[in-house]
């Protein structure tokens, strides 16, 4: 699957909506109950933008864009502004955010995650220079780990004691691709318009 590191400009973002769907099937018996399941283990993120755009330059460059992209063939990153962090949109990131996991004294790699609802989802996409680690509730210094910023996981220098609960705070991007083939646009005036809004739908990768 293609995948641009390169994140949406988010003023191209501004004025986006969008949220988690889930997929259940449900059977209604015989009985009049019911037997629900999933398929999915996670939830699957959809968005809409470009309905706030105003401005035929800010169409031009989401046009360019998503020619860059070639449509829905290439996936990119994109800040989802209700979701972009280990905390709640409204707080500052902590090392202590999210547990990672445990030491074994042999570890040293360990894939960031965000636990919301009794779900925990692996996060890929972190936002370079601002990944925090820490210890047992103690703070890493800044070069006693490092980051791949790629697939989301943090090496360690040195292996964590068995026991040792490793933490993390961090931003993160989402990683999305266009869900359609085609964006339109309408020129309402002199130097304005307005673009039909543009589907986006997250990847797993």
């Amino acid at each position: 699957m293609g995948f641009d590191e390169v994140r949406l400009p988010l003023r191209l973002a501004f004025g986006s909506t969008g949220g988690v769907e889930r997929r259940t099937e449900v059977v209604t018996l015989a009985s009049g109950f019911e037997r629900r399941s999933t398929p999915w283990a996670h939830g699957r993120r959809r968005y809409l933008i470009g309905a706030g755009l105003r401005s035929l330059d800010d169409m031009a460059d989401l046009t360019a864009f998503f020619e860059a992209r070639r449509g829905r063939l290439r996936a990119f990153r994109f800040r989802d502004f209700a979701d972009f962090k280990s905390c709640a949109p409204g707080a500052s990131i902590a090392p202590t955010d999210q547990v990672l996991g445990e030491g074994d004294g042999i570890r040293v790699r360990f894939q960031l995650s965000k636990t919301a609802g009794g779900v925990s989802r692996d996060i890929r996409k972190p936002v370079e220079g601002t990944v925090r680690a820490a210890l047992d509730g103690v703070e890493l210094p800044a070069d006693e780990f490092s980051v791949d910023l790629t697939m989301g996981h943090i090496d360690l220098n040195e292996p964590p004691a068995s026991g040792a609960t490793v933490a993390a705070g961090f931003e993160f991007d989402t990683p999305v691709r266009f869900d359609t083939d085609r964006i339109e646009v309408t020129l309402e005036g002199f130097g304005a318009g307005r673009v039909v809004a543009v589907p986006l739908i997250e990847v797993r990768v």
